[in-house]
């Protein structure tokens, strides 16, 4: 089970990896959007997963695999947070403060919507 969760956390951090780049060369801008998208979409899934796995849906192995694994290997709020640090270090206080809330509420609305999406 270690292994299989090692795994799937590699894939999940080469898929974050994908995604922020992806967004970085389509979203040039001087905030860390891709790091926004791809906490936002890990919190949907991760929703998306609760959901499921609160409906008796699946192995319990496959819900560790893929929340703790991939999911936990995908999403990035140490990222996030020196970003927002990294903000406030060149005074860009109110930009950091506006990253770090608007992405902790879209975080909290995709949560949200994953769990309705797929919840009992």
């Amino acid at each position: 089970m270690i292994v299989l969760l090692a795994l799937a956390g590699g894939l999940g951090a080469a898929a974050r990896y994908v995604v922020d780049a992806a967004v970085v060369r389509r979203l040039p801008t001087s905030v860390p959007v891709g790091t926004a998208v791809v906490n936002v979409t890990a919190c949907l899934l991760l929703g998306a997963l609760t959901g499921w796995t609160l409906r008796g849906s699946g192995p319990d192995a496959l819900h560790a695999v893929l929340g703790v694994g991939f999911l936990g290997g995908y999403s990035t709020f140490s990222t996030a947070s020196v970003e927002a640090a990294r903000l406030l270090l060149v005074g860009r206080g109110r930009a950091a403060v506006i990253h770090a809330v608007m992405m902790l509420l879209a975080c909290l609305a995709a949560a949200v919507a994953g769990l309705a999406l797929t919840g009992p």
